[in-house]
């Protein structure tokens, strides 16, 4: 476990961080760290909440980005993965028994760093399975956040194989006879790709730094999810379309998905949104999965939803919105 931040010479440590360890009810260790601002006028806090298999490192630049515009920064690795606590003997296997042991990590950090360190408003920005925890958090979160804004959320699974509707039943009865702890099938302790025909990002330069972060730091890697991560988001992913789920939501939220996404569904996020009238939909063409990591013409657009959404407080009207 490491429970302080690397520094790499293509990814330097922004300066004035706050590394702390927190420890969760059912006593996981996560790695935390916090920035206040580097210039005025203070805007509050944002909690930025990484995707599967990431780490606080993977995402200076995001925090140098939200503390230009006057935000404070908290972020964490999820339990499993980084720096934060592993949860098997393999500690390659991302594992997680259910999302609401996510849901515990988040509220552990609100009330230990966010709540009792920061200043306020309250933002969240998460990426992936972090908006899925983020919505599944959502009803105890309406009075601590104000907005929230969501990077390709895991609510559908993307082209990633067999479709949803035979990964799930199949993932939930390999669990059920034992086999949650295993790989998920074709999965192995290293998750490396090669950049040419990669489903993450295009820019290339984005790709190749959080390689070399990981290439000097392996121990902040894990590699595929385990059945048990895989069942647990099924269950997510299932709640999420319930009748009761989406007219419950009263948080402000903001989904932003990319029309090139191939792990999570863009239509499975708009769908979600067009029954939600506390959320917002916007896509950005062309873009893959991961926005913050996109080149600058993708991660720009992203940067300014989210600037519409929550520094300016409304969302500007343009051709994708929804909900």
């Amino acid at each position: 476990m490491a429970m302080e931040l690397y520094d790499h010479p293509d990814n330097p440590v922004p300066a004035g961080a706050i590394c702390q360890q927190v420890t969760t009810p059912d006593g996981i260790r996560l790695r935390t760290a916090r920035w206040m601002p580097d210039r005025g006028p203070l805007k509050g806090t944002v909690t930025l909440l990484q995707g599967r298999a990431e780490f606080i490192e993977k995402y200076y630049e995001t925090v140098a980005d939200l503390r230009a515009r006057g935000f404070a920064v908290v972020t964490f690795d999820w339990r499993g993965q980084g720096g934060s606590q592993r949860l098997l003997s393999n500690p390659a296997r991302g594992h997680v028994d259910d999302f609401a042991d996510f849901v515990t990590d988040l509220d552990t950090v609100m009330s230990e760093v966010t709540l009792a360190s920061m200043p306020g408003p309250h933002h969240v920005l998460a990426h992936s399975t972090g908006g899925a925890v983020l919505l599944l958090a959502a009803g105890r979160l309406r009075t601590r956040i104000e907005r929230a804004v969501l990077s390709a959320p895991l609510i559908g699974l993307g082209k990633v194989g067999l479709p949803q509707r035979v990964i799930c039943p199949l993932s939930a009865a390999l669990s059920s006879i034992g086999f949650g702890t295993a790989y998920v099938p074709g999965g192995s302790a290293k998750f490396h790709m090669p950049f040419e025909g990669n489903p993450l990002t295009s820019d290339e330069m984005r790709f190749r730094r959080n390689e070399a972060v990981l290439s000097a730091h392996p121990d902040l890697e894990i590699g595929a999810p385990t059945i048990d991560w895989l069942a647990a988001a099924c269950r997510a992913m299932t709640r999420f379309f319930e009748p009761d789920f989406g007219p419950s939501l009263q948080l402000p939220v903001l989904l932003v998905a990319s029309t090139g996404d191939r792990i999570v569904s863009a239509r499975a996020s708009e769908r979600f949104a067009r029954q939600t009238r506390s959320c917002r939909y916007l896509e950005i063409a062309g873009a893959r999965h991961e926005l913050l990591m996109e080149d600058d013409f993708h991660r720009d657009q992203f940067l300014a939803a989210f600037d519409a959404f929550v520094a300016d407080g409304e969302p500007a009207l343009a051709p994708g919105w929804g909900g």
